[in-house]
């Protein structure tokens, strides 16, 4: 936003000061730790650093590793993918679902969301004494799957819901008059149109399993995601090859995050470029 004379207002210098600040705030101590994951072989935990190198990144797949690293990536790898396909699925049905009014909406709604207001570590807990009276053993892909749902599916049903809020059902009905039937129309009309947003929940999903932690310490048994590792790691490791994975997950994450927006990006500018050529 611009003033008359083509300068922008004070305002717009003291806000984007205030969100600068705010990015470092939140940025700052990860940087730290990115740093100094590039220690030296004989380097620390803390600064000043001595040298610079990858040893600690080939120190976690070395013979001196510490702690099953790959073991809790892949699982929480495997958890992420089923949650994600899971809370797209259910709250794609949702949405849909929800554009017409039945009995007990409003019900179904709010204790879907409810879990979002409840502490993670006693969604965790209640899902353990349930195992322990049925007397069953914590299966890492199930029952960590069921605790990590308590949190990925609110948010995806509350992006989704926001997301036909804004659709135009237009779409839809002209798609009926040519004679496609309500399958194909689903498929070739509503999906596509629906597409950066079903991105979004996705990427909501992925991320929020792939890190979750209180709702995986009661509910994954004896085999560690990789939040757990991190968190024994901590405990255990006093080198700087904690922090190096640290770097490679926080990498992992942005990779993801970066394809997703790519991909986003990418359905724009064909929609874009097909409406250009229809004109």
């Amino acid at each position: 936003m611009r003033t008359a004379n083509g300068r922008r207002p004070f305002s717009f210098y003291v806000l984007t000061a205030v969100f600068v600040l705010f990015v470092l705030f939140l940025y700052g101590p990860m940087t730290a730790i990115y740093i100094l994951s590039f220690q030296g072989p004989t380097g620390g935990l803390t600064f000043p650093m001595r040298g610079f190198s990858l040893h600690w990144f080939e120190a976690l797949f070395g013979q001196e590793r510490t702690g099953d690293f790959a073991g809790a990536f892949e699982r929480s790898l495997i958890l992420a993918l089923l949650a994600t396909v899971l809370t797209l699925v259910i709250s794609l049905s949702a949405g849909l679902a929800f554009r017409k009014r039945f009995v007990g909406a409003s019900v179904v709604f709010y204790m879907a969301i409810a879990s979002l207001v409840m502490p993670g570590v006693f969604v965790g807990l209640g899902i353990a004494i349930v195992l322990q009276i049925l007397k069953l053993t914590p299966v890492w892909w199930l029952t960590g799957l069921g605790a990590h749902l308590t949190w990925t599916l609110p948010f995806g049903l509350l992006i989704m819901f926001a997301i036909f809020n804004r659709f135009n059902r237009a779409y839809e009905e002209a798609a009926r008059d040519l004679g496609a039937s309500s399958w194909r129309t689903l498929t070739e009309v509503t999906i596509p149109i629906l597409a950066p947003g079903l991105i979004g929940v996705a990427l909501f999903g992925f991320t929020l399993s792939y890190d979750e932690f209180p709702r995986s310490v009661l509910t994954v048994g004896a085999k560690n995601t990789l939040p757990l590792e991190v968190f024994a790691m901590t405990n255990t490791v006093t080198t700087p090859s904690v922090f190096a994975l640290g770097t490679l997950t926080t990498a992992v994450s942005f990779l993801i995050i970066s394809a997703a927006l790519a991909s986003i990006v990418v359905i724009q500018r064909r929609r874009s470029g097909k409406a250009g050529g229809g004109r």
